[in-house]
């Protein structure tokens, strides 16, 4: 057992504990979200398209569809995260049009889904956040136990409902 392991359980900590702490030192902790097989796609779309309309002739069709999509799509898959600030909220950001602000202590319960709902997850394997008093967000880290975790240590009183299939 490592060193720094036997002095952690002397101290009386636990993961959960360690991650609050972590959170409250590091200020911000950045969960990517979880990327299935809805993310590829409308790429595989897009591909089949611009395949059709280089085939047929139609270059700048392709070019068009191309970058319109890529404009959409490329800020969505690479910025969709979930941050754990410092100061007690939580952010949601999916791309340059989703930017929620949660307060965590708002946070009532967590409930797993597979609901294919459009929300600012990359995944179908989602964690549903109710959150004031009729709001509620989807999204899907990719650590999922280390996210609930964290978030029960800043609000205990944050009821987390697994489902299974």
């Amino acid at each position: 057992m490592a060193a720094g392991a036997v002095a952690g359980r002397a101290a009386g900590f636990n993961l959960n504990q360690f991650l609050y702490i972590y959170c409250m030192i590091a200020a911000n902790v950045v969960y990517p979200s979880k990327k299935g097989i809805i993310v590829y796609i409308p790429i595989v779309i897009l591909a089949g398209v611009v395949t059709f309309n280089i085939i047929s002739g139609n270059y700048w069709g392709s070019i068009f569809c191309a970058a319109i999509v890529l404009i959409v799509l490329a800020p969505m898959i690479l910025n969709t995260n979930y941050t754990i600030k410092g100061d007690g909220s939580l952010r949601v950001r999916c791309g340059f049009l989703i930017n929620i602000l949660i307060d965590i202590n708002s946070i009532r319960k967590m409930e797993t889904t597979k609901s294919v709902l459009s929300s600012p997850a990359l995944s179908l394997d989602r964690l549903e956040v109710f959150y004031n008093k009729y709001d509620s967000v989807m999204i899907s880290p990719q650590n999922k136990d280390a996210f609930v975790a964290q978030l029960q240590n800043i609000n205990p009183a944050i009821e987390y409902i697994k489902k299974t299939s």
